[in-house]
């Protein structure tokens, strides 16, 4: 059985946009790089999906932007070639190595959860919470820097119980950013 993990950059105050955290580094990109290569499948909602494939398809030339350094082109070279599940009533189709989830949430991630595999990875906002809210998630894995935004959407807004969590590791960036990875505290 494969294990679910939510990864996602957070602020200090629970801002999740992906703009508001510190910029990328070489550090955080080579986390995230390894994170891709590891996970047997990438699980999206639409919005996550479309942002995801906008910023890290390979062009259709094959040659990637002039602003990707090495760590960028790692990254972007991972997660172009990863299995992607898009849970979505609105897309007819998808391609980037990617196939429709449709149907019961929960049954649907409970299946590809049965399948033979290591881990699943989620990202994004909204298809999270609601993973969370129905028991989903196996591990939290929140990449927190130190910033405040002050603005945008916040992590797991909305979920409808508290949920209490174990820390299980924890691993500081030199640029203050903070990992920190937790799995649900199975007493609650």
């Amino acid at each position: 059985m494969r294990t679910l993990r939510y990864s996602i950059n957070v602020t200090l105050d629970g801002c999740c946009h992906h703009e508001a955290g510190l910029p990328p580094d070489d550090e955080s990109m080579q986390y995230w790089t390894a994170a891709m290569e590891e996970a047997d499948g990438l699980l999206f909602g639409r919005v996550t999906y479309e942002m995801m494939e906008s910023a890290w398809r390979r062009p259709a030339n094959g040659t990637w932007p002039d602003w990707m350094g090495a760590s960028d082109i790692a990254f972007a070279e991972a997660i172009d070639r990863a299995k992607k599940f898009v849970v979505s009533s609105t897309l007819t189709d998808v391609d980037w190595n990617a196939e429709l989830v449709r149907g019961d949430l929960g049954t649907e991630v409970g299946r590809l959860k049965q399948q033979d595999g290591s881990s699943l990875w989620v990202g994004g906002v909204t298809l999270p919470t609601a993973l969370a809210d129905l028991g989903l998630i196996d591990e939290f894995e929140f990449v927190v820097h130190p910033v405040l935004a002050g603005r945008g959407p916040t992590l797991l807004a909305g979920l409808r119980q508290p949920l209490q969590l174990d820390v299980v590791d924890r691993h500081e960036f030199a640029s203050g950013a903070v990992v920190v990875r937790s799995r649900p505290n199975s007493s609650m």
